[in-house]
């Protein structure tokens, strides 16, 4: 019963949709407020039904109600809690009902917190998200829908992706879509400013804050995703260029643009039509990660492989949605010139030059992801090719020099005209920190790439740079203690998550360079008894252990890693056996530093009578890899820091109303 109520409700959230989508655009176009009230009210109902909705089919997985397909295909009674609730949406139903979740909450979010507002902007915007949103519910009640029952029903389910039972991976998801959905916002105030014809500061200030919390949410998201794979998925890295990370990498690099073009439109009324072009290119980029990660055109350990017809709906959906975006913005783009002219040595110019590196460095991972895809296509599935780390790391990595300095440099030149002399004065502590940096590092770890050194000096001078201009703005040196107090009280707290935000990048950019450039590792094969030496340690297979789990079979190999002769670490690792799903997985062992991660892992038992009794040991040396992590959560910090600001909470001013026109005067006689 619970379940087919679930299911009503979801037809009724389509319904809602449908008029949300229509009403209150007529009533927009008409001036009729009661029809443009409607979308608020629409808004907040459908958000309620997906709740309900959503719950219903929680409800499912909890109870281990194997009469619902989805529940057979991807539970099991055996399964701890945790992963009952995350199998919700560990599976593509119950993650695309997740998604429509998120995007009507933050439709109900506007209608509820949108009050400054101009009313028929508030409904166009309601009105371009009950679109997206309506699109969504079809493609799930008509070709993926999660109530669909099994009769009779199994008395157990086949469980869930075994890789996928972990705490990261199941707060992964709804972080993921907290930011791709996000997106939808900036995406529905574009379409809504392109029908109205109108956008000027106070539209930038009102996107601003939806921008930076997906930015922020997509963050995290993205993080959580990578230490997941770190820890989980046992080759000791972090990031492989895997197409499904890209996917997410790509929306995020042109939020990241978006976020500091938006400043332009609202600081000096400039970059309009790039703006609006950037909201629209970035939730198209996020459909386009769902299209990869639903339609099997994609093999990762983070897709979803699904029915291609699913994918060609999916694939509509975007040719629609982008294709109307875009052919409404090649119709009023022209009518939206900004008005404020700037000097190429700018904060302007500056944010210019970092929104085009962004864009291409996306468009670089966009390439590089999809052309694979392109060959294949084109060939007929008769050629394949493979466009893998070497490639990103080569084209990738030379566009985000440029825009580190550029970071830097930016904040502390003027608006409409900055003095680069001024400005590079500034930053003479900072270049004093990169070049200690680059000597230190040459002189403590000699080997390694030649151009890594200079990798840690770009991440001081950022580094650098993010704390002078943080501390020109409150005098800190340069005037009383008393006087830095009173203006660090009054700083907006906008410019402190900036701050952060670059702080974040350059502590990133630290434990990127140490992870790629000094990593070792071992590769050896131990009995239990046996030492191994390599990557500057002597590990020692201790012993291994077999027991059971809640729903699996491990072996528990412990590992001892000295230092002549000195304990330094033991780490234990597991490797287990899912007998539902018939899959293995491996746990790896981390002790860190935080200066270095020491990461061990068993692998499999020898399968010739010589190798009977010896496991498969892997051993990592991972300098500075915790300062990936550490500079993310400084980033997240940071853009939830930016949107306590007051005037993110009071909102943008509420627009002014046009004078009436004056009768002309009466002609003298």
């Amino acid at each position: 019963m619970i379940a087919e109520i679930g299911q009503f409700v979801l037809i009724l959230a389509f319904v809602l949709a449908i008029v949300q989508a229509t009403f209150p655009l007529w009533g927009a176009a008409r001036g009729d407020a009661g029809l443009m009230a409607l979308a608020d009210r629409t808004a907040i109902g459908q958000a309620a039904a997906l709740i309900i909705a959503f719950a219903a089919l929680t409800h499912g997985f909890v109870t281990s109600d194997f009469s619902l397909t989805i529940v057979f295909q991807n539970s099991h009674s055996l399964k701890p809690m945790l992963y009952k609730v995350s199998g919700v949406w560990g599976n593509h139903e119950g993650s695309m009902l997740l998604w429509v979740l998120v995007l009507a909450l933050f439709s109900a979010a506007v209608a509820l917190f949108g009050s400054n507002l101009p009313p028929t902007l508030r409904a166009r915007v309601l009105a371009v998200q009950a679109m997206v949103g309506g699109a969504f519910l079809a493609f799930i009640i008509f070709t993926s829908n999660p109530f669909d029952r099994l009769v009779p029903a199994p008395p157990d389910g086949n469980g869930l992706n075994p890789l996928l039972q972990d705490p990261g991976l199941a707060f992964h998801p709804p972080l993921l879509y907290l930011g791709y959905v996000g997106f939808s916002m900036a995406f529905s105030f574009a379409v809504a400013a392109l029908i109205e014809g109108k956008v000027d500061a106070a539209w930038a200030r009102w996107v601003r804050p939806w921008t930076l919390a997906a930015w922020a949410f997509l963050t995290a998201g993205i993080a959580l995703g990578s230490w997941w794979a770190y820890y989980e998925l046992g080759w000791g890295g972090w990031w492989f260029w895997d197409p499904v990370e890209n996917a997410s990498f790509i929306p995020w690099l042109f939020g990241t643009a978006l976020l500091h073009s938006a400043i332009v439109v609202e600081k000096r009324d400039a970059l309009k039509s790039w703006t609006i072009l950037l909201a629209i290119i970035t939730f198209s980029m996020s459909l386009l990660g769902t299209f990869l990660v639903r339609s099997g055109v994609l093999t990762s350990v983070h897709a979803f492989a699904t029915d291609p017809e699913r994918g060609i709906f999916i694939l509509a959906i975007l040719a629609v949605t982008v294709g109307g975006a875009l052919t409404l913005f090649a119709w009023r783009a022209l009518s939206m010139q900004g008005g404020g002219l700037f000097a190429p040595v700018s904060r302007e110019g500056a944010l210019v030059a970092n929104n085009m590196l962004l864009t291409v460095a996306a468009g670089t991972v966009l390439l590089g992801t999809l052309y694979p895809l392109i060959i294949e296509a084109l060939s007929g599935g008769t050629q394949r090719v493979s466009v893998g780390p070497p490639f990103f790391n080569a084209t990738f990595g030379p566009i985000m020099v440029p825009l580190v300095i550029l970071v830097a440099l930016g904040p502390l030149l003027a608006w409409k005209r900055g003095d680069l002399r001024a400005a590079a004065h500034k930053l003479v502590p900072a270049a004093i920190a990169a070049v200690v940096a680059i000597i230190a590092t040459f002189l403590l770890v000699p080997g390694g790439p030649v151009l890594a050194p200079f990798a840690m000096g770009l991440a001081a001078w950022l580094a650098g740079g993010a704390t002078a201009e943080w501390a020109g703005r409150i005098k800190l040196f340069s005037a009383p203690l008393a006087e830095s107090r009173r203006r660090l009280a009054g700083l907006p707290r906008s410019a402190s998550g900036m701050t952060l935000a670059h702080l974040g990048l350059a502590i990133m950019i630290v434990g990127i360079t140490g992870s790629s450039a000094w990593r070792a590792e071992l590769i050896t094969t131990l009995e239990p008894g046996q030492s191994a030496e390599g990557a500057g340690y002597t590990i020692t297979l201790t012993d291994v252990t077999r027991d059971r789990g809640p729903n699996y079979n491990f072996e528990r190999g412990t590992i001892l890693v000295t230092d002549d002769g000195r304990e330094v670490a033991t780490l234990i690792a597991e490797r287990r056996f899912f007998p539902v799903a018939n899959q293995t997985t491996t746990e790896a062992a981390i002790h860190t530093t935080w200066l270095a991660d020491l990461y061990g892992v068993i692998g499999e038992r020898g399968r010739t009578p010589e190798t009977a009794n010896a496991w498969t040991v892997r051993f990592f040396v991972n300098p500075l890899v915790p300062w990936i992590w550490l500079g993310a959560m400084v980033m997240v910090l940071g853009g939830f820091l930016s949107l306590t600001d007051r005037r993110h909470r009071v909102g943008a001013p509420r627009r002014a109303r046009s004078a009436a026109p004056q009768p002309a005067p009466a002609p003298a006689e």
